[in-house]
């Protein structure tokens, strides 16, 4: 199971660096064309799009290297099993709630594919950035599980 969480993670960075490439050549383009007064038309809208997807593809990731910031100032002083019961229940809570939110995002994706409903200026469908990002904090969810089980299993740990 881990090796195929590896795998994934690395397929949603990766499919976040390409909607980062995306974003930052959308971006440069349209400030070069304002100069010659033909910015691109949605450019906002795009990039916000993108945007999202960038963050979702990180997320999981993040999470497996743990190389978000963590602030343990007063942790770092508790016995290992305290710590250890405190990740548990940190684990399980965000477990629980990134659980929700990707599932709430898949039904709002559902409404907009459901209902029609198109983006502002270019007039196109976005509900599959939804997913995009629902398919992200998803990825996290799961990695946050098998976090959480780690820390209950892993015995080696505890002195």
């Amino acid at each position: 199971m881990d090796r195929f969480v590896s795998y994934l993670s690395r397929f949603f960075m990766l499919a976040g660096g390409i909607a980062l490439l995306l974003l930052v050549l959308l971006a440069t383009g349209n400030v070069v064309l304002r100069i010659v007064k033909v910015p691109f038309a949605g450019t906002y809208e795009i990039v916000s799009f993108l945007g999202s997807l960038v963050i979702a593809g990180a997320l999981g990731h993040t999470q497996r290297k743990k190389d978000h910031i963590v602030v343990d100032i007063l942790s770092e002083k508790f016995p290992l099993l305290v710590k250890r019961f405190l990740d548990v229940v940190n684990f399980a809570v965000t477990c629980i709630l990134f659980g929700i939110v990707s599932w709430q995002l898949v039904v709002w994706g559902d409404k907009l594919r459901l209902s029609g409903e198109l983006s502002e200026t270019l007039q196109f469908r976005y509900y599959p950035f939804v997913y995009g990002v629902a398919a992200g904090f998803a990825l996290l969810t799961l990695v946050l599980f098998l976090d959480c089980m780690r820390a209950i299993f892993h015995r080696e740990e505890i002195q």
